[in-house]
């Protein structure tokens, strides 16, 4: 499937996010928008930015951070011109919890560098007072042509609607499983208030809904019924998908279920991160579950042979890893010198059993040699042997192999 390719999309309202010229348009069968959060204190201007610049040189095409306090606000409008001075667009969105409707109409140049909301119903308040808060929220978003995620999450579920709606299913002859019923005031959740923020007038094309749990099974269940109530553009994620292999199996096992399925417009992988590890990931995977997928194209992604007793050396381990990584470091570059590199096949393999014809098929490929093999390593572009390559420094020349392989085949500049 490519990255034009529909046939499995399911047609929502297209949301357009936009900074200083700079449009992503969430929805509307246009293709699937990676984003990110910041998990810097706001406060932390320098700090900040450079995470944000860093998690838009991955890939992440819009970015979320946590607005919670007076100081948090203000410190919106410096961050998002830093970004500007730094000649980075990204769309910003305010992530907002319990005082949000304060924040916006008291900083009001928050309000205004800030492209998209992050409301969650669960928490503006109760009742008639958290009509009003809600209310103003909008306002403010029409005011200043944002857009608005309608964010509902199961730790912050509201209770009141919780509780009526268990409370009528305990009436019924019937009962439903409590499962069921949370499921299902999740999704009322959010579609009755995207609803609402539709009578008061925000556009339905400016509305994102999700509504986020973190077991898998869940996941896709809620957001089944929210594609089947609903054509706002959906926002999908576990709302904790947990640290290392697990955040990352989960979120593919979930996101990958629903996305064949034609749900979902927009994708968040939560990941938290190891100790000192880089923000970066949880683009990196997001980006790497759409383009496994067959969703989208971001950057050349390595083939490489698990090994086995054939591949006595851990060489060829090593190569493959720090070619993922050179191709990851130039993209940046290439993505404006070099367009359509992102659709280059890579391969670096490790004997000779599969090695010599998984590298033919590739655009560029490496065949090193097994245990007892010849120690030469064939190079083939495009089906055609080029080179053969021996000595520790092989992959420094491979790498300039390809270099110069994009240089000939992409660039333009």
């Amino acid at each position: 499937m490519s990255e034009n390719s529909i046939a499995f999309r399911r047609k929502t309202h297209a949301v357009k996010v936009s900074w200083g010229g700079k449009d992503v348009v969430i929805g509307g069968l246009n293709p699937i928008v990676v984003q990110s959060m910041t998990n810097t204190p706001t406060t932390d201007i320098e700090g900040s930015v450079a995470q944000i610049l860093a998690l838009a040189r991955a890939g992440s095409e819009l970015v979320r951070l946590t607005v919670n306090t007076p100081d948090a606000a203000r410190a919106v409008a410096r961050i998002r011109e830093a970004l500007d001075k730094a000649g980075c667009y990204v769309p910003l969105v305010g992530d907002f919890h319990y005082n949000g409707h304060k924040l916006l109409s008291e900083v009001p140049e928050c309000a205004e560098s800030l492209s998209k909301y992050r409301i969650n119903p669960g928490n503006v308040g109760k009742g008639t007072r958290g009509e009003e808060n809600f209310a103003k929220m909008i306002e403010i978003a029409k005011a200043h042509n944002a857009a608005v995620r309608i964010g509902v999450n199961w730790g912050s579920l509201d209770q009141e609607l919780l509780t009526r709606m268990m409370d009528e299913n305990r009436a019924l002859p019937n009962p439903l499983d409590p499962s069921i019923v949370l499921r299902n005031a999740l999704v009322e959740s959010a579609v009755s208030s995207a609803d609402d923020a539709v009578k008061l007038g925000l556009p339905a094309d400016r509305i994102v809904l999700s509504a986020k749990v973190s077991a898998v099974q869940e996941l896709i269940a809620v957001y089944r019924l929210l594609a089947q109530r609903s054509d706002y553009a959906l926002h999908l994620g576990l709302t904790e998908a947990g640290i290392g292999s697990k955040g990352i199996v989960a979120s593919s096992a979930a996101l990958s279920v629903l996305l064949q399925q034609g749900i979902g417009d927009t994708i968040r992988v939560s990941l938290t991160p190891s100790p000192g590890a880089a923000r970066t990931e949880e683009v990196i995977v997001a980006q790497e579950i759409l383009q496994c997928m067959g969703f989208r194209k971001f950057m050349p992604l390595v083939t490489s042979c698990p090994g086995c007793g054939r591949t006595s050396s851990d060489f060829f381990q090593r190569l493959a890893a720090d070619t993922q990584q050179f191709l990851r470091d130039r993209m940046p570059e290439w993505r404006e010198s070099s367009p359509g590199v992102e659709n280059m096949s890579v391969a670096v393999m490790g004997c000779v059993v599969n090695g010599p014809g998984e590298s033919r098929q590739a655009d560029i490929g490496i065949s090193l040699p097994g245990a007892g093999e010849s120690p030469v390593a064939p190079v083939y572009i495009r089906g055609e042997k080029v080179a053969s390559l021996k000595g520790e420094d092989m992959g420094t020349r491979f790498h300039a192999m390809i270099e110069e392989f994009v240089r000939k085949t992409y660039g333009t500049k």
